[in-house]
């Protein structure tokens, strides 16, 4: 038995394949978002347009998503906070970050995903990507200081020119 990709800790067979396989619904929000994300580690892209809601978003490219979810190792998914969402409510959020990497790059995908149950289904309504805060670890190198790299050089003239 495998893992499921979605990280709950359980077989992929007891966890997110019996709703991407489209054997059951997804009870919550949450389940919903892990068994996305696992749709994308799958490439599974049928669910992940089936599951969002056409009528709130349908600005959804199936090209796109497949060139996402197959060009990327995906490295893990991490729920941060759900609010409301469970199984008697019709809506909730999930915040969530999914790993991965595409082109040599690592990258992490934070959103906080709006859902919404309709008909008895949950659906993927939409989401806002929350913006990642840079850090400088280190003083600012200025255009005409000496280059850190050792040089003798100025920034601008060395590492700086690659900037």
């Amino acid at each position: 038995m495998k893992s499921c990709p979605c990280g709950s800790g359980l077989d992929y067979a007891a966890c997110c394949e019996p709703y991407i396989s489209g054997t059951q619904k997804a009870p919550t929000a949450e389940a919903l978002m892990r068994s996305r994300y696992s749709a994308y580690v799958t490439h599974a892209i049928p669910y992940i347009l089936n599951t969002c809601d056409r009528e709130a978003n349908d600005s959804i490219d199936e090209k796109q998503t497949r060139a996402w979810s197959e060009r990327s190792a995906w490295l893990g998914l991490k729920i941060i906070s759900v609010s409301s969402g469970g199984a008697g409510d019709t809506e909730g959020t999930v915040e969530f970050e999914a790993s991965y990497e595409k082109d040599g790059l690592r990258d992490i995908h934070h959103e906080k995903a709006r859902f919404k149950k309709k008909n008895g289904i949950w659906l993927y309504i939409d989401g806002d990507i929350v913006p990642k805060t840079v850090f400088r670890t280190g003083p600012k190198v200025g255009r005409n200081d000496p280059c850190p790299c050792g040089s003798g050089k100025k920034y601008k003239h060395c590492c700086g020119k690659q900037a």
